[in-house]
């Protein structure tokens, strides 16, 4: 008498397959070999990203600079707090103008910094 032997396999959907390679490659190893168009995007990131911080930083404390000064020059009563207002009032209107040519200068100088790598890579991939 022989004996069957009988094997029960069973294949994921296709959904399936991804949400498990998604939560492998979670925990797999981090990939030691950037490719050069990815080497490429991240430079070209990096030259506005450093530039945004700084000028959003710069912009919103302006924002609360100009908001304090005008809150002293609506205080009823203390006349004293009227003029120093107007003056942080200015300030805060002078660094929300700043804002902007500050982040096209860092922006700038970051390319300049960065240009030759970009060059290169982008030689090697046109190749």
């Amino acid at each position: 008498m022989e004996e069957k032997k009988e094997t029960f396999t069973y294949t994921y959907s296709a959904k399936e397959q991804e949400e498990i390679r998604k939560i492998r490659d979670k925990y797999a190893p981090p990939a030691k070999e950037v490719s050069t168009m990815e080497q490429l995007r991240r430079l070209d990131r990096s030259a506005t990203k450093g530039a945004s911080v700084v000028s959003l930083i710069i912009g919103i404390l302006s924002a609360l600079l100009l908001g304090v000064g005008m809150c002293c020059t609506m205080l009823a009563g203390w006349e004293q707090y009227f003029v120093s207002g107007i003056a942080v009032g200015l300030l805060g209107i002078a660094g929300m103008i700043a804002a902007y040519p500050l982040y096209t200068r860092l922006v700038r100088r970051k390319r300049a910094k960065i240009a030759p790598e970009i060059m290169r890579l982008s030689d090697e991939l046109m190749k």
